[in-house]
């Protein structure tokens, strides 16, 4: 019996570039006629001057009449006296313990107090001293005060006189 032989499936051939099975054409050059290099010499040889780019005028008109000068309210003058240091601020309460370092402040008077981010005024509803109601602080006390607005360490206070 003769042996069996097994039919092989031919294999396709790789594709490649295109460029690759493509040959290159050959470019021949053609010598210049004559005509054109006839135009070449009638062309100007300089350029003409460029024009100035336009420039649009300013007018500025001075006004015929003086000016007019606002009347503002005269305002009463303030100063302020730095009497404290904010030392640290309850949250949850909305009580700044404050430390005074001059001057004293007694319940109903207006402060101002102003950091980086802070700056507000108020008056002096309560104060407190180990949980103990005061009327007046004094140079060297630390206090509770209650505060209308949030405050940081580092705040100062002012008392504001006038």
């Amino acid at each position: 019996m003769p042996k069996k032989t097994r039919k092989t499936k031919k294999s396709k051939p790789r594709k490649t570039k295109k460029s690759a099975r493509k040959p290159l054409k050959k470019t021949v050059r053609k010598p210049a006629k004559k005509k054109a290099a006839k135009k070449k010499a009638s062309r100007r040889t300089t350029k003409p001057a460029r024009k100035p780019a336009k420039t649009k005028a300013v007018m500025v008109v001075k006004p015929s009449f003086p000016p007019v000068k606002l009347k503002t309210p005269a305002r009463p003058i303030v100063t302020e006296q730095r009497v404290g240091i904010v030392v640290h601020y309850y949250s949850h309460l909305s009580v700044a313990i404050i430390k005074l370092d001059q001057g004293s402040l007694q319940v109903g008077d207006p402060v101002h107090i102003k950091g980086h981010t802070t700056d507000f005024e108020q008056r002096v509803e309560s104060m407190q001293i180990e949980h103990q109601s005061i009327q007046r602080a004094e140079v060297g006390q630390e206090f509770g005060l209650q505060v209308s607005d949030h405050v940081r360490e580092h705040d100062i206070v002012y008392k504001v006189i006038g």
